[in-house]
C-alpha cells in the first residue's frame, strides 16, 4: 500500500553562502531551511550583522513565549516589511504600548462574543456555498475562494457589511495587490539600517498599503459617527472602539483603530484563508476523511451556535491542517539581556526564532510527524504534543486574541462546504507550500469541484 504524504517544500543543503541564503529567505523562508531543523532542539545561524537562533525545544519555547515574554519582545527587523500596512498595530508593538492595546482589544474576543458573531459568520459561510453553487462543477483554485470567504467573515463580523460592499470589496482587491508585491521580509531584516534610511520597498507595496489604509480610515470614521449618533451595530468594531483602557480610561483614536483593523484583516483573513485552503486540499487528498466530514456536517440544520459542538471530526481535521500548514510559519523575538540556552551563550540583540512549521513536524516530538492523521489528537502522543508543541496561534501572553474565533470559523466553513460539494485533487498539480505573508501554495491549490449528490 502506497502511503501518501502531504506535500512539503524541499529543504536546502546544510551549507550555502550568505548571499544564497538571503536570496532563498526572501523568496521562501521554508525551503531556505535545512532538513536538520526537523530534529534539532536548537540551531544557530550567523551573519556579519546579527546572530539568529532557532529553538525547537518545548521548554525553551515556554521560557521565551510564556515565562519571560517581556525579555523577548518582537524583533523590529522582521516588522519592517509590514510597517506600511500595519502602522503601530498590536501585531508589531511591544511593552507598555502593546499591553494597552491588548487591554482594549481582548474583551471583544472573549468567549461570550463568539456566540454574538456566529450569525454573521454563518451568513458568510452560506454566501460562500452560494458562490460555489454558481460556479458549477469544474476545476477551481481553492485559495482564491478561501480568501474570498475569509474576507467576508471578517467584514461581516467586524463592520456588519458583506464582502460585496463597495469598500469591503475594494480592500479585498487592494490587499491582493499588496500581498503580491510584499515579500515576507524587507532588506532591513538582514542589514542594520537607521530609521531615516529608505526601506527599499517594491514599487507598488507602499501605494497598495496606503490605499488599504485610506479605505479602512473611511470605514472607521463612519463607524465613529454612528457610535456618536447611537446607531452603530453591535459588532466587533463597535465593541473595540467603545472599550476604554481600564488603566488609562482612553479609547483608541481613529489612527490607532485603523492600525488595529489592518491587522484584524491581515490576521483574520489571510491566516484563515491559508488554513481553510490547505484543509480542503487535505480533504481531497484523503477522500475517506472528506466523506466523514460530509456525513458529520448533516448536524448543521438550523444554523444554531449549539450545532458547533457536534462538529468534532471537522475540528480534528482542521487542527491537523493547522499542524501541517501553520499559517504563520515563524515568529521572531529579540534578546534584551545575555541568555544561556542549552550550550550556547546568547548576546543581547540576537534573534530568537520560534518556528511552528518545524515544531509541528519535529521528528523527536510527534509520531508520524509528516503524515496526515486527525485521530492523533486522541492519542497519548497527540494530547501531549498539543500541550507543548502545537502553537498555530502562538502561545503565552501574545497568543492571538482571535484563536477561539478561528477555531469556530474554520470547522464551520469546512463543514458547510463539504456538506454540499466534494473535491478531488488534480493530477500533476501538487501544491508546493511557500511562505509569503502566510503559508500558501507556490502556484495555487487546484482542485476539481463537484456538487455532492446527497447534498
Amino acid at each position: 500500500m502506497t502511503v501518501i504524504l502531504p506535500p512539503k517544500p524541499p529543504a536546502r543543503p546544510d551549507k550555502v553562502s550568505l548571499w544564497r541564503y538571503v536570496k532563498l529567505f526572501r523568496q521562501d523562508i521554508l525551503s531556505a531551511q535545512p532538513q536538520r531543523l526537523y530534529r534539532a532542539w536548537m540551531a544557530a545561524f550567523k551573519t556579519p550583522f546579527f546572530r539568529s537562533y532557532m529553538i525547537n525545544q518545548p521548554e525553551l519555547i515556554d521560557e521565551v513565549l510564556k515565562a519571560r515574554p517581556d525579555d523577548f519582545p518582537k524583533s523590529g527587523r522582521i516588522s519592517e516589511g509590514l510597517r506600511p500596512l500595519l502602522g503601530n498595530s498590536v501585531f508589531l508593538t511591544n511593552g507598555a504600548v502593546w499591553k494597552r492595546q491588548r487591554r482594549i482589544i481582548d474583551p471583544a474576543f472573549e468567549g461570550g462574543r463568539l456566540r454574538e458573531t456566529w450569525p454573521a459568520m454563518y451568513a458568510a459561510a452560506e454566501a460562500c456555498v452560494a458562490r460555489l453553487e454558481a460556479r458549477g462543477d469544474g476545476r477551481i483554485e481553492i485559495e482564491e475562494e478561501a480568501s474570498h470567504a475569509a474576507a467576508d467573515v471578517i467584514f461581516r463580523t467586524l463592520f456588519s457589511i458583506p464582502i460585496e460592499h463597495e469598500t469591503a470589496s475594494a480592500v479585498f482587491t487592494k490587499f491582493r495587490d499588496y500581498q503580491r508585491s510584499q515579500p515576507i521580509l524587507n532588506i532591513a531584516a538582514f542589514i542594520p539600517m537607521p530609521r531615516w534610511m529608505p526601506r527599499l520597498f517594491r514599487k507598488n507595496t507602499k501605494k497598495a498599503a496606503k490605499d488599504i489604509r485610506d479605505l479602512i480610515t473611511g470605514l472607521t470614521i463612519a463607524r465613529m459617527r454612528e457610535i456618536e449618533a447611537g446607531t452603530a451595530p453591535d459588532d466587533l468594531a463597535t465593541k473595540i472602539m467603545t472599550t476604554a483602557d481600564p488603566v488609562t480610561g482612553d479609547c483608541f483614536t481613529t489612527e490607532e483603530m485603523v492600525d488595529q483593523v489592518a491587522i484584524f484583516f491581515l490576521a483574520g483573513h489571510e491566516t484563515s484563508a491559508s488554513a481553510l485552503a490547505w484543509t480542503l486540499y487535505l480533504s481531497a487528498l484523503y477522500p475517506v476523511w472528506q466523506d466523514k466530514l460530509a456525513e458529520e456536517a448533516s448536524a448543521l440544520k438550523d444554523g444554531a451556535f449549539s450545532e458547533m459542538s457536534k462538529l468534532k471530526v471537522s475540528r480534528d481535521v482542521f487542527r491537523e491542517a493547522l499542524r501541517l500548514y501553520p499559517p504563520v510559519p515563524m515568529m521572531v523575538r529579540e534578546t534584551q539581556c545575555p541568555e544561556h540556552f542549552r550550550d550556547r551563550d546568547i548576546a543581547p540583540g540576537a534573534q530568537v526564532v520560534v518556528s511552528p512549521w518545524h515544531l509541528h513536524r519535529h521528528e523527536r516530538l510527534w509520531d508520524n510527524p509528516d503524515g496526515f492523521d486527525p485521530t492523533r489528537w486522541h492519542s497519548e502522543n497527540g494530547r501531549e504534543c498539543m500541550r507543548k508543541a502545537f502553537i498555530p496561534f502562538s502561545t503565552g501572553s501574545r497568543v492571538c486574541p482571535g484563536a477561539g474565533f478561528a477555531m469556530v470559523e474554520g470547522p464551520l466553513l469546512l463543514s458547510m462546504i463539504l456538506q454540499r460539494f466534494e473535491f478531488q485533487t488534480v493530477p500533476d498539480q501538487t501544491p508546493v507550500p511557500v511562505a509569503h505573508l502566510t503559508v500558501r501554495a507556490k502556484n495555487g491549490i487546484w482542485l476539481d469541484l463537484k456538487k455532492r449528490e446527497t447534498a
